[in-house]
């Protein structure tokens, strides 16, 4: 689907300037134990299945609603294991703030495939052969895997910079 009219209508406004953005993230595993990642087109790398919540949509619903339309995978949120907000700059210099929900979604159906003009590729990843990730796909995929299922948080008066992400 890309990006909404509404964020294309601000942009008209706003040009390159940062726009706060609430967004949903999946991490999403087949029987095998493998992980769905996309490979994003607008800089090539890998990452967790991510979008935007659309203005009056639910969290859950978006998050179902991206990962069918980037990867014809149907899911089912399970829980909400993360909730932080990250900086994103896309080549063509917008810049953004995202609110990013991280949700475990247990697989439905479907067979992963390029759906959308999100993605070059989409593939399931053994967890021990996953491509180079970002802090941020690292951090919603260590929560969503912990067994520990509170959902994470930057605690009070810590910002993304003092954030440390292995793996």
């Amino acid at each position: 689907m890309g990006v909404p009219d509404y964020i294309l209508r601000m942009r008209r406004h706003v040009g390159h300037e940062l726009l706060w953005l609430p967004s949903v993230s999946a991490v999403v595993r087949n029987d095998a134990g493998e992980l769905l990642l996309g490979q994003r087109s607008d800089d090539g790398r890998w990452s967790v299945i991510s979008g935007f919540v659309e203005p009056g949509e639910q969290p859950a619903t978006a998050v179902v609603r991206e990962v069918e339309e980037e990867t014809g995978v149907r899911v089912e949120p399970v829980r909400l294991s993360s909730v932080v907000s990250h900086p994103h700059t896309y080549p063509n210099g917008d810049r953004c703030e995202y609110l990013n929900l991280g949700f475990h979604c247990r697989l439905l159906s479907g067979f992963a495939r390029v759906n959308d003009d999100e993605s070059l590729a989409v593939r399931w990843f053994p967890m021990d052969a996953l491509p180079e990730l970002d802090a941020h796909a690292r951090l919603v995929i260590g929560r969503a895997l912990d067994p520990d299922e509170a959902a994470w948080y930057l605690p009070a008066g810590r910002s993304w910079d003092d954030l440390t992400v292995v793996g």
